[in-house]
């Protein structure tokens, strides 16, 4: 049931004919209470589509009804007629449900530069649809409405002693940190103020959706919510909602991995012995963004050479002939030096492990990527014909 596993929340999906496939492409999911807290946090892109700077509004006194989504189209770069078509969507919503617009919030996917007439007419036709479809069964019906590239939904829960959390996300490129080309929703029972549900929110994003670096590419429409309904009537620790929440994240980003348009190779590139973990996550970001090495991965070419050469483009503290690289449990460089032989490594598997360690300091962090493939290049060539 994902993102309706927990108890207060209702969801749904349905087909206004935003996608040319004609599957699900609106999804709604309601809070049902008896608390409407919630948390939310928006794409680090000064570019923004008009649901985020409603929702921004919106989210600003932690009180949120329902959150509609619609795949099919972005809605960025649309003028005021396109903000306009977000008010109308959340006052739709509002109507139909007996709620504020205001407490409403909205998400769009899609194609930059797309949203007219005939986009708002469809998506407020989907707003009704959902709405009468509204179940608290209908976590995956919802989790499907919000696909555009994405090869299938990606859905999560986590139960612990009385209370849970459920989630859905979409992304499938576009991925990179200011929370990756993604939407995601996140439901909890438990029973929490929206700061409380914010500082968590933002502890676990940190080391999940922003460490997530598929391309390099920041979207515009980005965002993450956290909808507490508090119907189990149980308050967790900090620690634990925090533990839980992090871990609900996690496994989401990873699916968002899985499924990066046309990759064959899932990389984690984890820094060790650091000076901060700033040093280890911009080492780990310049690697990531470095596409002859993830060009030299897919060709299973273990070139270490190419991921000294991106560490050392970064400010962090290291000396560049003492730099241990480790490439699927085999250690190729030692010291700024040939190793092992790079026979010995093995990429046919779809995970890859990189492993650099520094050798200054305690910190570290890991930063996952993808390959670069001929089909990513083809899948976003072609992305808007």
């Amino acid at each position: 049931m994902s993102v309706t596993k927990a108890k207060g929340f209702e969801a749904a999906g349905f087909a206004a004919g935003l996608k040319s496939s004609g599957d699900r492409d609106v999804a709604l999911v309601v809070n049902r209470g008896p608390s409407q807290a919630a948390a939310a946090v928006f794409t680090s892109n000064r570019a923004k589509a008009n649901p985020i700077l409603w929702s921004e509004q919106v989210i600003s006194d932690g009180t949120v009804s329902a959150i509609v989504l619609n795949s099919g189209g972005a809605n960025c770069y649309t003028g005021a007629f396109g903000f306009q078509t977000t008010h109308a969507t959340a006052e739709a919503v509002g109507e139909a449900l007996g709620v504020s617009s205001g407490d409403v919030l909205v998400c769009s996917t899609g194609l930059i530069g797309s949203g007219d007439q005939v986009f708002r007419d469809k998506v407020l036709a989907g707003v009704a649809g959902t709405a009468s479809r509204l179940s608290p069964h209908g976590g995956s019906d919802a989790a499907h409405a919000i696909l555009t590239t994405d090869s299938h939904a990606k859905e999560a829960v986590v139960d612990r002693d009385g209370w849970s959390i459920g989630a859905m996300a979409k992304g499938a490129g576009m991925l990179a940190p200011g929370l990756a080309t993604m939407l995601v929703v996140i439901t909890t029972d438990a029973d929490l103020p929206s700061a409380t549900l914010d500082a968590a929110l933002r502890a676990a994003t940190r080391v999940t959706f922003d460490r997530l670096d598929s391309d390099g590419c920041m979207s515009t429409n980005d965002q993450v919510t956290l909808l507490a309904s508090g119907a189990s009537g149980i308050t967790p620790s900090v620690d634990d909602f925090t533990f839980a929440l992090t871990a609900i994240c996690r496994d989401l980003a990873l699916q968002l991995q899985g499924d990066a348009e046309g990759s064959d190779h899932d990389i984690a590139i984890e820094t060790i012995n650091a000076a901060s973990e700033d040093d280890a996550v911009e080492v780990g970001r310049a690697v990531a963004r470095n596409n002859l090495f993830k060009a030299a991965v897919f060709g299973k070419d273990p070139n270490w050479g190419r991921v000294l050469a991106a560490v050392g483009t970064t400010r962090a503290e290291f000396d560049p002939y003492d730099i241990d690289v480790s490439i699927n449990g085999v250690r190729v460089c030692r010291s700024g030096e040939p190793d092992e032989p790079r026979e010995l490594v093995d990429l046919n598997p779809r995970a890859v492990h990189v492993l650099i360690d520094l050798k200054v300091g305690a910190a570290g962090a890991t930063i996952w990527t993808n390959d670069l493939t001929h089909d990513y290049v083809h899948e976003n060539s072609a992305y808007s014909s």
